[in-house]
């Protein structure tokens, strides 16, 4: 059972699976809403708050991905989309309007429980390190500092030139981790390794995607990035 009485919101038209997907989430304790179509999901999700969403892509009225894009611009709560499809560009389309983790049909009920606990320990991790700030305003908060760019390890924020904000929780942990080993080259596989985990099987574009994300917000010019470099062929190397 869920440690928690996490909100799950699932998505999805094709009403076998709802029912299916409702009766395995339930099990594992979680509370479960329900959507089979676009632009009910969205009006759900603003007025549920819902700690993950399970997104399909083919739905009626506004598609998964547009339903995702929307999310994604006011909420950072993590999206699994589901799809039938199996080909990267979907996958890359998936993670390029915002979502965190892509399953494709047909998967088993297995799989997908251990991508949404994957994606909610992200999710009670964050609120056990809110906790800990507001509960002891006086804490000192670990830190790495890059000149103009600091990291918050504590809050999860990144302060740039002076401006703080949250990233997207892979965001941030990619960012770390490229921090944490800063001068050192880095393979695409290595960090989908590390960051996202050997079961994740979005492929080697889900990092380009997302370092592309991270130098739109730390870059000063991320055409000519100098924090987050590319190094051809092989992947990427964070520069202190």
């Amino acid at each position: 059972m869920g440690d928690e009485k996490y909100r799950v919101l699932v998505v999805e038209d094709e009403a076998t699976l709802v029912e299916t997907l409702d009766y395995s989430l339930r099990r594992q304790g979680y509370e479960v809403m329900t959507s089979g179509d676009g632009r009910a999901a969205i009006e759900a999700a603003r007025r549920d708050q819902p700690d993950i969403v399970i997104l399909d892509i083919m739905l009626p009225g506004l598609d998964g991905y547009e339903v995702c894009r929307i999310l994604r611009q006011e909420t950072n709560v993590p999206i699994l989309m589901l799809t039938a499809r199996s080909d990267e560009v979907d996958k890359v389309v998936g993670l390029e309007v915002g979502a965190d983790d892509y399953l494709t049909k047909p998967f088993s009920m297995r799989e997908l429980m251990a991508r949404v606990k994957a994606l909610l320990r992200r999710v009670r991790m964050d609120r056990e390190e809110s906790a800990v700030v507001a509960g002891a305003p006086d804490v000192v908060t670990e830190r790495m500092v890059f000149e103009n760019l600091v990291i918050d390890l504590s809050r999860r924020e990144v302060v740039v030139a002076g401006q703080g904000f949250h990233l997207k929780p892979k965001e941030f942990d990619l960012l770390v981790f490229l921090a944490r080993n800063r001068g050192i080259v880095l393979t695409r596989d290595l960090i989908l390794e590390r960051v996202w985990g050997w079961e994740f099987d979005g492929g080697s574009r889900t990092v380009d995607v997302h370092v592309r994300w991270l130098r739109e917000k730390i870059e000063q010019d991320p055409s000519n990035p100098v924090r987050l470099v590319t190094v051809r062929s092989v992947g990427y190397r964070f520069e202190g």
